[in-house]
């Protein structure tokens, strides 16, 4: 699920937006800005983006581990909360991160499914390259909103 090298350039489009593009594909530029009062807010800040890709890289992890089973747990949606600290010298940071993990069927519906829920997120780049600086909680639930698994690991 991971390439071997991934590459992206960032280059300064007005006072603090900047414009990223993916290296080596055909994917369209992101348009990052920081909310006001430093920019316009005219596209995600760079803790939206880290908390996308901890959201969609667990919700393609818990897809993949779900469908290796042979089990259609579609759809599957993501929400993420990020609660921003600062540190000791006063810098804000992130401090920590939640999120909850749907699958569009009930648990009942998803037989295979409890047997694998116990490491999924291992297979998550993103979230297992980042859980040693950050704490990431994870629950999933059903369509029902039946919560099955939740862990809370990190620092």
């Amino acid at each position: 699920m991971s390439e071997a090298h991934v590459s992206v350039d960032v280059a300064q489009h007005a006072r603090f937006s900047f414009e990223v593009t993916f290296a080596g594909t055909d994917l369209a530029p992101v348009l990052t800005d920081e909310p006001p009062p430093l920019g316009a807010g005219h596209g995600p800040n760079p803790v939206r983006l880290l908390a996308a890709a901890v959201a969609s890289c667990l919700a393609a992890s818990l897809l993949f581990a779900l469908e290796k089973q042979r089990v259609d747990p579609q759809p599957v949606t993501a929400h993420i909360d990020v609660d921003m600290v600062q540190n000791d010298a006063g810098r804000v940071r992130v401090g920590a991160m939640a999120v909850t993990l749907s699958v569009g069927k009930a648990w009942a519906d998803l037989a295979a499914a409890t047997r694998m829920l116990h490491g999924f997120d291992a297979y998550c780049v993103v979230t297992e390259s980042m859980r040693e600086g950050i704490p990431i909680a994870v629950a999933v639930q059903d369509v029902n909103g039946a919560v099955l698994d939740r862990e809370m690991t990190g620092v």
